[in-house]
């Protein structure tokens, strides 16, 4: 082993260039196989690691985070429930809709957990953005949400008064649902986001522990997209957002 050079006074040694996530596209996968590798890929990486966003969709599941409560699962019927080590309460997978989850070195790239999901939620409104639709952030309530009687409405959502309030999803519906895992810095899980789906096992549970709360999907609001389509475009929305 050669001994480094020292830097020059007042100069910064050379670091190599860390790059955005690449972006790697599945298609359909069944949930527990790909949990399972989420976790070994995030025990196995080394600061020489890549980060990448590995983006499928998969077929009719619920999924259960750590938080989870057994009474929002109202009436699973046939649908596996799988339980997960990711935040939240308990949320639907199934055809039509687009799942990525980013493998991210969060100390890396430079940011903290909040941080991190700013990022995804903006990576997901400007998706949306493209698409003639504006999504909203409810506070208190992580994921997107639209107006159902104008999805492309600017206007701002009024605001709560009391920071501790519950959140108010009147007028409406969660269009991309968010739940993630850290584990030595590091990510997994991620966010999903509906686009032409069957809705209504959302209607076997309650959505994200909200009992009541509507979920839909682009097509239900009038946006025509293919999921590949889609795909590509939050894909290329997160790389964006997520890098460095």
């Amino acid at each position: 082993m050669t001994a480094e050079t020292p830097a020059s006074p007042g100069l910064v040694p050379d670091r190599p260039a860390i790059q955005a996530p690449s972006v790697r596209f599945l298609g359909q996968q069944d949930y527990p196989p790909l949990y399972q590798a989420m976790q070994d890929f995030t025990a196995q990486r080394d600061a020489n690691t890549d980060d990448i966003i590995w983006v499928c969709e998969h077929p009719p599941t619920f999924t259960q985070g750590l938080a989870g409560k057994d009474d929002h699962l109202l009436a699973p019927g046939e649908i596996p429930v799988v339980a997960t080590n990711r935040g939240g309460q308990v949320t639907y997978h199934g055809p039509g809709q687009v799942v990525a989850y980013p493998l991210i070195d969060l100390q890396r790239a430079g940011y903290y957990v909040k941080e991190y999901v700013f990022r995804i939620e903006e990576a997901v409104i400007r998706t949306l953005r493209v698409l003639g639709v504006t999504g909203h952030r409810v506070r208190g309530a992580p994921g997107i949400y639209v107006r159902l009687d104008n999805p492309g409405s600017h206007a701002q959502l009024p605001v709560t008064a009391a920071p501790d309030a519950p959140p108010d999803f009147t007028g409406l519906g969660k269009i991309a649902a968010l739940g993630i895992k850290v584990s030595r810095h590091c990510t997994y899980h991620g966010v999903a986001l509906n686009v032409a789906m069957d809705l209504s096992p959302f209607e076997r549970i309650n959505p994200c522990g909200y009992a009541g709360l509507r979920t839909v999907d682009l097509s239900t609001i009038g946006v025509s997209v293919s999921w590949q389509e889609a795909a590509e475009l939050l894909g290329a929305k997160l790389a964006a957002a997520l890098a460095p």
